[in-house]
């Protein structure tokens, strides 16, 4: 229930903020088009609270993260906010009557306002449209670029809403303006005052390992203090000094969090991962932020089942490493990937394993040994996996096809972990 307190906050405040305005509709009296005035009242305010809730997740509050299951979550919350207020802001459009012959400033700055949201949302919703592609060249850090302007357009769109000429209520507007300044405080924190608060630590690249033909092992050792509070199976956000590595990316720390390094293993699999893979080198400078993430098995129920997918063997190598004691759960451990010389820290992972009986590893190659199954999974568990718990990373339509097969098999949703990491 903790986990879903955030959404629930979220939802009940955009009844409230609909509630608000029937209970103090605006002034009637003289107004023509008084409907279509009041509704599109009500849907622009509806949207102001989107767009603030959108912003504030923007932030990444560490604190915030337990009541959506991860800033993982998050970010699913924030995709679903934008979305919900990219489609009013046309409905809002359509119900407000608006006269070509008789523009205001407010109407001018809602058109502003309007065609630049459009053009930073729209690449995310479809970015592989070409001409959509072309303003983010292609890129997540291009995306990143000008994902930074949505706040300057929210801005517009609240001066927008005090200018434009349209009926009075002054409750209504009073408690839209919590989320104006909740939108506007959490932009200026994420552009321009967050570095003065936020815990950036600097590393420094100690070692570039090369375990196969397309995956980079990184060993990062803190400067000075390295970050706090670590816990197995958690992300970072990581930017290295150097031409073509200056983005902030995710990665999974695949280290244990009482190692005095951190280890992050990365596949080459897009444009900014392939040029680290033939350029990181030793003695580049690093900026760390977090960790972050609630992909913890500790907090799951004695029997689970875990499986990795290619470059999702991340956390999970986390998982073992951090196996300093007797493992307190039964766990199957399926490790996949298509060929064996994809396959990653095999030998440590079954050293490992070999001292924990509780721990049993299927470890398999789907060239030679075929897909791994919901069949297999079940026969191993004793079948009956209804009481498992299940934690999975991997490529999305794995984790997604598996999700479906273990709900059918009748695991509870709650039951089945895993993290999403497309953060567009």
């Amino acid at each position: 229930m903790k986990q879903r307190l955030g959404n629930l906050v979220f939802v009940l405040l955009v009844v409230l903020t609909v509630l608000v305005w029937i209970v103090f509709p605006p002034a009637k009296d003289g107004v023509e088009n008084y409907a279509r005035y009041y509704a599109g009242m009500t849907l622009g305010s509806t949207v102001i609270v989107l767009m603030s809730f959108s912003l504030f997740l923007s932030t990444r509050p560490k604190w915030a993260e337990p009541y959506f299951g991860g800033l993982d979550k998050m970010y699913m919350t924030h995709r679903r906010t934008s979305t919900s207020a990219f489609l009013l802001m046309f409905v809002h459009l359509l119900t407000v009557p608006i006269s070509i012959m008789n523009l205001h400033l407010g109407n001018y700055l809602a058109i502003i306002a309007f065609l630049g949201i459009v053009a930073i949302v729209l690449p995310t919703l479809a970015p592989r449209i070409p001409f959509l592609g072309r303003l983010t060249g292609n890129s997540y850090e291009g995306w990143k670029k000008l994902h930074r302007y949505i706040g300057l357009f929210f801005i517009l769109g609240y001066v927008h809403s005090i200018t434009v000429a349209a009926p009075t209520t002054k409750v209504a507007i009073n408690w839209n303006q919590i989320f104006v300044f909740l939108g506007i405080g959490s932009y200026l924190y994420t552009e321009v005052f967050g570095r003065f608060f936020k815990k950036y630590v600097p590393y420094i690249v100690e070692a570039v390992n090369r375990p196969n033909q397309s995956t980079t092992e990184v060993v990062l050792r803190a400067k000075k203090n390295p970050i706090q509070k670590q816990k197995a199976g958690q992300f970072l956000f990581v930017r290295f000094a150097g031409e073509g590595l200056d983005e902030a990316h995710p990665f999974t720390i695949s280290s244990a969090p009482h190692e005095d390094m951190l280890r992050l293993t990365i596949k080459a699999c897009g444009d900014f991962t392939r040029h680290l893979f033939a350029n990181l080198k030793e003695g580049t400078e690093a900026i760390i932020e977090g960790a972050y993430g609630m992909f913890d098995y500790k907090t799951g129920g004695p029997r689970q089942i875990w499986i990795a997918g290619g470059i999702g063997i991340t956390p999970f190598l986390s998982f073992i490493r951090d196996l300093t004691t007797d493992l307190a759960h039964e766990v199957d451990f399926y490790y996949t990937v298509r060929h064996p010389e994809e396959a990653v820290f095999v030998d440590e992972i079954e050293s490992i394993i070999k001292k924990h009986p509780r721990l049993k590893p299927y470890i398999r190659f789907s060239a030679v040994h075929g897909s791994l199954t919901m069949d297999e999974i079940v026969k191993n568990a004793g079948g009956d996996i209804r009481g498992h718990h299940i934690y999975m990373c991997g490529p999305l339509p794995m984790v997604q096809a598996f999700e479906k097969k273990f709900v059918e098999a009748g695991v509870s949703a709650g039951n089945i972990h895993f993290e999403e990491f497309n953060f567009r």
